[in-house]
């Protein structure tokens, strides 16, 4: 079984630490970022940013079905990590300063994939179609902080 990774970034006219508390905010703001790739999401525990426990189903394909469990860690300043306690699957978020009022966001989503040839196809196709879901969230959250 290979790693596979997926990384998306955008650049967002809003300030770092707005933008940060936008992501962080799994009790009201996350789950308006979410597209139609999400279903039943539901905060079990928290609601902001590090201790918090949250659940969807990721539909990165039309067969394809994640039921996700999400323990929240905030490991340093800026950073929100996401772990599936359903797979190997972590997602981490990173909000760094990109100039004057603007905000770097990078998305990175790492698994470990399949065996054989389907993991080749997984890790061949997977990672693009993951970050056009991605961009969809940042597209999202830039509107939501770029007031």
């Amino acid at each position: 079984m290979a790693q596979v990774e997926a990384t998306t970034e955008r650049i967002i006219a809003a300030q770092p630490g707005d933008v940060f508390d936008a992501l962080a905010d799994y009790s009201g703001t996350r789950a308006r970022l979410l597209p139609e790739h999400f279903s039943e999401y539901e905060v079990r525990e928290g609601g902001d940013g590090e201790g918090t426990l949250v659940h969807w189903k990721l539909q990165a394909t039309s067969k394809r079905v994640r039921d996700c469990l999400l323990e929240v860690t905030e490991p340093t300043d800026g950073e929100l990590v996401e772990k599936d306690r359903n797979s190997s699957m972590v997602t981490t978020w990173r909000v760094t300063p990109a100039g004057e009022g603007k905000s770097r966001v990078v998305v990175t989503t790492v698994w470990k994939g399949a065996g054989g040839i389907g993991g080749f196809f997984e890790k061949t196709f997977a990672p693009k179609g993951l970050a056009r879901i991605y961009d969809a969230v940042l597209a999202k959250l830039a509107a939501e902080t770029e007031k």
